[in-house]
C-alpha cells in the first residue's frame, strides 16, 4: 500500500509527471507547514487591520466628527481617507472586503495545518483572488500617495500583509506545478521569494518617502 505521509509528517505534494516540482526539491517556504504558517500570520494581521478599520468606520458613520485612533496629523489619518471615494470603490467600505478575504486565507491556512489537501482548481482560485487583492492594494497605495496625499496606518498594515502573501502564494503555486512554467524560471522564483518580498517593501518605503518628502525634510509648513 503506498505511503500517505513523509518522514516529516506531511503528505507528499501531488504533481503531474511533468511538473518542475517532480524534478527538484521544493523550496522550504513552499512546503505545506511553513507556507501554512505564513498564510496564517499574514491573514490574521490583515484581518485584524481590516477589523480595526471596520470598527472605526462604524464610529464615523454614527458620528461624522469622530476622531479615529490613527488620526495623527494632516498626512496620517484613517478618518480622512475613509471619507474619500477611494475608500468605498464598490459602493461599500473597502475594509469589509478585507474581513471576508482574509478570513478565507486564515481558513485555508488552518486547513493545511490540519492536514487538508486542496485540488488544483482551489489553488488557481486562491491565486486569482490574491492577485486581484494585491492589484487592488497597489491601486489604493498609488491613490493614497499621489491623489489623496494622506496615509492610513491600518491600510498600510494591510499592504504589509499582502506583499508576502501574494509573493509566496505565487511562488508556491509555481513550485508545485499549479502554474506551469519552465524549469529555469521555476527554480529562480523558488529561490528568490524573500528577495522579491524585500524589494517590494523597499519600493513601498521609497515611494512613501518621495511622495511625502516635504514632510520628512520639514518644509511642509506643519
Amino acid at each position: 500500500m503506498p505511503s500517505i505521509s513523509s518522514a516529516t509528517g506531511e503528505a507528499p505534494a501531488q504533481h503531474s509527471p511533468s511538473t518542475p516540482a517532480e524534478q527538484r526539491p521544493l523550496p522550504p517556504m513552499t512546503r505545506d507547514r511553513p507556507f501554512a504558517w505564513l498564510l496564517l500570520i499574514t491573514g490574521v494581521v490583515g484581518w485584524l487591520a481590516s477589523g480595526a478599520l471596520v470598527l472605526e468606520k462604524l464610529e464615523v458613520l454614527k458620528d461624522p466628527s469622530h476622531v479615529t485612533v490613527c488620526d495623527v496629523n494632516p498626512w496620517i489619518s484613517c478618518g480622512q481617507v475613509m471619507q474619500t471615494w477611494q475608500g468605498s470603490v464598490f459602493g461599500f467600505p473597502n475594509m469589509f472586503m478585507g474581513i471576508v478575504a482574509f478570513a478565507v486565507i486564515i481558513t485555508t491556512a488552518m486547513g493545511m495545518l490540519a492536514g487538508a489537501k486542496f485540488a488544483r482548481w482551489y489553488w488557481l482560485g486562491l491565486q486569482t483572488g490574491v492577485t486581484l487583492g494585491f492589484a487592488f492594494v497597489v491601486w489604493l497605495w498609488s491613490q493614497a500617495l499621489y491623489s489623496i496625499h494622506i496615509l492610513c496606518p491600518f491600510c498600510m498594515v494591510v499592504w504589509a500583509a499582502m506583499i508576502p502573501m501574494f509573493v509566496w502564494v505565487t511562488v508556491r503555486n509555481i513550485s508545485h506545478g499549479v502554474i506551469r512554467l519552465p524549469e529555469g524560471p521555476t527554480r529562480i522564483l523558488g529561490d528568490s521569494g524573500w528577495i522579491i518580498t524585500a524589494l517590494l517593501y523597499v519600493a513601498v518605503v521609497a515611494t512613501i518617502f518621495f511622495a511625502f518628502i516635504q514632510v520628512f525634510i520639514g518644509t511642509s509648513g506643519y
